[in-house]
């Protein structure tokens, strides 16, 4: 008898790219990659999560230095940055992968040996502070209508299809994101107007995080608000956000996509396409012994205490802020993370960014 075809498993051409099956190794932001250089590690985790015909996109890449949000991200400004991304490329592309390079904060771009970018439009960076009505206030032709609020990121887009081609050019969006309180009274308009102007611009693929994604008796429920964009582009079209096989399966052999992007199921199953085959068990990615790290700094005409943590399950990272007021936070137990001796730092509330970073086991 004729084994059962796997939806997730069929062969797909994006553009130039010929594509073995539809498992897509989703961006995540690792923070491994100190002084942003990725090393030796990184170009292991990419490998080993690479296959033949297999789409990764790459963590978040700062193009300058004044994009870098969080600790340890990487960066590809520097020449230095860039030759320490050729051995982390050329590892993929041994695999036989096709490997994009997402960026954020973005202004100039190029691929660097990648074979493709995504342009970060998306979670309350920079250019969907541009997009969404909630952040921009601008009163000049960046600010007020959905086409003026636009005007940025679809700029953005078109000077980097016009640096590497628009077949080469990926872009992500979260039109129903509300991420770093940055949301839109109209997201299906600002979605679909973005949509339709990529499709003019002959963008490769539009990549989606599904909204309202809630977990019912220990089950993900997949809301599927996404098909309306789906219809509407041209182009490949991604989704992401709780998917497991069954429903990626599921969303294939419907047409609701044509590729699935899995973030967090990768990091702890590095073959996860293989595992999809055989329907196999999945390393699960959350583990008991939970190490945060926190990374706390002072402004310098503020007396709020500004705190990064990053709770590493597995290798995943979950960002979370808070604010404290400084007064009651001088003195911090903590123990450094190159070094196993516990002791206090004080951090003084009016030194102007005053950076520490500590390490706290659960």
């Amino acid at each position: 008898m004729e084994a059962k075809a796997i939806p997730l498993l069929s062969p797909y051409t994006m553009g130039r790219f010929r594509l073995s099956h539809r498992v897509v190794h989703a961006p995540l932001t690792r923070s491994r990659c100190y002084n942003s250089l990725p090393q030796e590690h990184v170009s292991l985790y990419y490998s080993q999560r690479a296959s033949e015909g297999g789409l990764i996109i790459a963590e978040a890449t700062g193009i300058s230095e004044t994009a870098q949000g969080y600790p340890n991200t990487p960066g590809i400004w520097t020449r230095e940055q860039v030759e320490a991304w050729k051995p982390v490329v050329e590892g993929v592309h041994r695999k036989g992968g096709v490997f994009f390079c997402q960026i954020w904060h973005v202004g100039r771009a190029s691929t660097y040996g990648f074979d493709g970018v995504e342009i970060h439009c998306a979670f309350g960076y920079l250019i969907e502070q541009f997009m969404k009505d909630s952040v921009n206030d601008r009163t000049d032709k960046y600010g007020g209508s959905v086409e003026n609020r636009c005007r940025f990121a679809l700029e953005v887009i078109q000077a980097t299809a016009d640096e590497i081609g628009s077949d080469r050019v990926g872009v992500r969006l979260s039109p129903y994101s509300n991420c770093l309180d940055c949301w839109d009274s109209d997201p299906d308009a600002l979605g679909l107007y973005m949509i339709q102007a990529m499709n003019k611009l002959g963008v490769l693929y539009c990549s989606m995080v599904e909204p309202e994604v809630v977990k019912v008796e220990d089950k993900v429920q997949i809301p599927y608000k996404l098909l309306h964009f789906r219809k509407a582009f041209a182009g490949t079209f991604i989704v992401a956000g709780g998917y497991n096989r069954e429903e990626g399966n599921k969303a294939i052999s419907e047409g609701y996509t044509d590729l699935v992007a899995y973030g967090k199921w990768f990091l702890a199953n590095p073959d996860l396409p293989k595992r999809f085959e055989l329907n196999a068990s999945f390393e699960q990615v959350l583990l008991p012994d939970v190490t945060v790290m926190i990374q706390a700094f002072c402004s310098e005409d503020s007396d709020v205490l500004l705190c990064f943590a990053r709770f590493l399950f597995y290798d995943l990272v979950t960002l979370v802020h808070w604010e404290q007021n400084a007064a009651d936070c001088r003195e911090v137990d903590y123990e450094p993370s190159d070094s196993g001796n516990a002791g206090k730092e004080k951090i003084s509330a009016r030194d102007p960014w005053n950076s520490k970073e500590f390490c706290l086991r659960f």
